[in-house]
């Protein structure tokens, strides 16, 4: 089997996804390897912002230019347990460096660091990640679910919610609407 990291990458769902948690979606992956991978859906907010967040767990929110900000939902699996997409990467308890610059952080320090008014400059909160076990995500991109393309965080953090998914299409240089619901119809 070719292996594969896409670690970094944006996966696009194509259109004729039929698994509801991931219809549409755009999932940037933090790291994929002979174990599997692991990411977060960067386009599907929740009804719940950062203010209602930080108040449920019990943390003042000082920042207020991120009250507003939507939480996410990240993915299917832990959906109670928070994920913080951020840059930079920093120092934090339980993080996971996807690179250089952009880190996965679990850890209840980041959003105590959030609170007072520090922390990352750049973030985005999911509840619950996507994950695929060895061998699986490879599957699924010879099956033609997935189109995966290096990753820009420009697109994540800068960039309005319903602007991503079409964004990330654009640096492959394809048009979403340009596709096909039906596999091997031109």
């Amino acid at each position: 089997m070719q292996t594969v990291n896409l670690t970094d990458h944006f996966l696009i769902a194509m259109p004729n996804m039929a698994d509801p948690n991931f219809s549409r979606t755009l999932t940037y992956i933090c790291e994929h390897n002979e174990e599997g991978a692991l990411g977060v859906i960067v386009n599907r907010p929740t009804d719940l912002d950062m203010a209602a967040l930080f108040d449920q767990i019990g943390i003042e929110l000082e920042r207020t230019d991120l009250a507003g900000q939507a939480v996410y939902y990240g993915g299917p699996v832990q959906t109670e347990r928070g994920f913080v997409l951020h840059q930079p990467a920093g120092e934090w308890q339980s993080t996971m460096a996807v690179n250089e610059r952009l880190g996965l952080t679990t850890s209840k320090d980041i959003l105590e660091a959030v609170g007072r008014g520090h922390g990352p400059a750049k973030l985005m909160v999911s509840l619950g990640y996507s994950g695929w076990s060895p061998g699986q995500l490879e599957d699924e991109l010879g099956q033609n679910a997935w189109l995966s393309v290096k990753a820009d965080p420009q697109v994540i953090f800068d960039l309005p919610v319903e602007d991503r998914l079409n964004a990330a299409m654009k640096i492959l240089g394809i048009d979403f609407a340009m596709l096909s619901d039906d596999a091997g119809h031109a």
